[in-house]
């Protein structure tokens, strides 16, 4: 994967020239340090298989009624094509140390020994049969983290194909897409997403976007072309969470980028004028729109949220299943979505399991700081505080999904470059001295 170390010969060897070319000299890479510019296309379907598969198959009524088997048997097969492809990829099984995939690997510990219970149901144990493919997966793949941005690309495409169905769902029938069950916020109506499911992907995407157009990685053009539309997206569906992860987490994000960007220092000084200007003057429009028509009971205990979590707190538990959780479930707690991380993983995985999401968002975050200024780091803070900051409302950190997606992405852009092995070549290619050079006498 990393560069050639000589020119070959036409026999197959070395070029045994005595002046080597000045490139082949000049040209130090170890030989097998992945590059960005090296990573095979078929890493870049896998992640977009491993997004496909964390979709989903609950959520609101599309156009052309989907069963929701054909949904699950779409998302399974393409986890297992991911899979496949990844092995296929990397058949001498080479894979980067990684503290984070590492913690994910200890996680499955908890979730197999509460699932095997069956308190959950046999639902439990092919849940932890999905994560443990999803894990290995991510393993298979983390050859290719050197910390470039190869990875966000692809994360942004894909992410963007996803709100492109959205769009064109809203398009084709905006009653469908707008429908009053979930109070005319949007809603995938052509495959079924939620709308904090989209509000997710445009407030990522977006945030990965403004990023790199403030680096100068991507044009004007074509960064507009992501932003603009994924804002819109992300207004019809009215989620607060996503909308506070995005401005949060991108104001830490370019905050990292303050002291070596001028870039950065600009569009933050605009942003915060614009802001201002805007809470100012749009106060009662903004005011609606969070509201999203709720009373303010309603919003003080975060549209029933609460309630569920004091009852699952509540709840008595043995010190096993305080320990290893219940196991593997629909992130529910009496029929009711549980919509807090931490609490979901407690219920399922037990504090073994919030112990250890806790140590991935803290190591993730800690190994961010350390790191000198750079966009990678930029981009990694915000994918990191954006994850935190949703796990407060949505579940997810404990299972295969979009947010273990996000972080595995921050994690290969924190990923330091893999080192030279000294057994594998030597670093430099020296000039030949023919024999009969050597042999002579200095007079």
């Amino acid at each position: 994967m990393g560069g050639e170390l000589g020119r070959v010969g036409p026999q197959g060897g070395p070029d045994t020239a005595e002046t080597p070319d000045v490139a082949d000299v000049a040209d130090t890479r170890p030989v097998d340090v992945p590059s960005p510019a090296g990573t095979p296309r078929s890493v870049g379907i896998v992640w977009g298989l491993l997004i496909l598969n964390t979709l989903g198959s609950a959520g609101a009524k599309t156009i052309i009624p989907l069963p929701r088997s054909l949904i699950q048997m779409a998302t399974m097969g393409a986890l297992v094509a991911a899979f496949a492809l990844a092995l296929a990829a990397n058949l001498r099984l080479r894979m980067r140390a990684s503290a984070y995939v590492f913690l994910l690997t200890l996680l499955l510990v908890p979730s197999v020994i509460s699932s095997a219970n069956l308190e959950s149901g046999f639902g439990a144990l092919f849940r932890c049969a999905r994560l443990s493919l999803f894990v290995g997966t991510l393993w298979l793949l983390s050859r290719w983290w050197p910390g470039g941005l190869t990875f966000v690309r692809h994360h942004i495409r894909v992410y963007f194909a996803v709100l492109g169905t959205v769009a064109a769902g809203l398009v084709i029938s905006p009653g469908a897409a707008l429908p009053d069950l979930y109070g005319g916020r949007l809603v995938g109506a052509l495959w079924p997403l939620t709308p904090p499911q989209i509000g997710q992907y445009a407030a990522v995407i977006i945030g990965l976007t403004v990023l790199l157009a403030l680096d100068r990685r991507t044009d004007k053009a074509s960064a507009t072309l992501v932003i603009v539309p994924s804002l819109v997206l992300l207004a019809l569906t009215h989620t607060r969470t996503a909308t506070l992860g995005l401005f949060i987490g991108l104001a830490l994000a370019i905050c990292s980028l303050l002291l070596t960007s001028a870039a950065a220092r600009r569009f933050f000084t605009w942003t915060v004028l614009t802001v201002v200007v805007a809470a100012v003057g749009f106060a009662s429009a903004l005011q609606a729109w969070f509201l999203r028509g709720q009373s303010q009971e309603n919003f003080s205990n975060l549209t029933g949220r609460a309630k569920v979590w004091d009852a699952l707190l509540a709840a008595p538990r043995t010190a096993g299943e305080q320990a290893f959780g219940m196991g593997l479930g629909d992130k529910s707690y009496a029929g009711l979505p549980i919509d807090n991380s931490w609490l979901a993983v407690y219920q399922e995985q037990g504090l073994i399991g919030v112990g250890l999401v806790a140590a991935i968002i803290l190591v993730l975050g800690g190994v961010a700081l350390l790191r000198p200024p750079s966009l990678q780091r930029a981009c990694a803070i915000f994918l990191i505080s954006y994850c935190a900051i949703a796990s407060y409302t949505e579940a997810g950190l404990g299972d295969a999904s979009p947010y273990l997606l996000h972080l595995a992405l921050a994690a290969s852009l924190l990923a330091a470059p893999a080192e030279a092995d000294p057994l594998s070549a030597p670093a430099t290619l020296r000039r030949r001295i023919p024999r009969w050079a050597r042999d002579r006498e200095v007079t």
